[in-house]
């Protein structure tokens, strides 16, 4: 590949990323929360529906994070967002390697 393809490959990649402050790392998990007494619906073994993010950190602590149902497609876009974004800098970088050998 010509550098010029490179230059123009590079560019239009940085075009299409997502917006930089709409991202979330992470993973969106359903759980179900159960009350220990008093609660007829944990009684019947049913339990309550919540939506987590768990986002992992060095040294294998992990954080969860309550997201109401509401949140959830906004989560998720994020989700999408990040994982979009860190797949085109990954193209970019490797794009940018290729600027850094000569041409032959």
């Amino acid at each position: 590949m010509k550098q010029r393809e490179v230059f123009r490959s590079r560019e239009r990649l940085a075009r299409e990323l997502p917006p930089v402050d709409e991202i979330v790392r992470g993973s969106l998990l359903r759980r179900k929360i159960r009350h220990s007494r008093g609660c007829p619906k944990c009684a019947r073994g049913e339990g309550h529906p919540v939506w987590v993010l768990s986002v992992g950190y060095p040294g294998g602590k992990i954080k969860q994070i309550s997201i109401h149902a509401d949140q959830r497609s906004q989560v998720e876009r994020w989700l999408k967002n990040y994982q979009e974004l860190k797949a085109k800098l990954e193209n970019i970088c490797e794009l940018n390697h290729k600027l850094l050998r000569p041409e032959e």
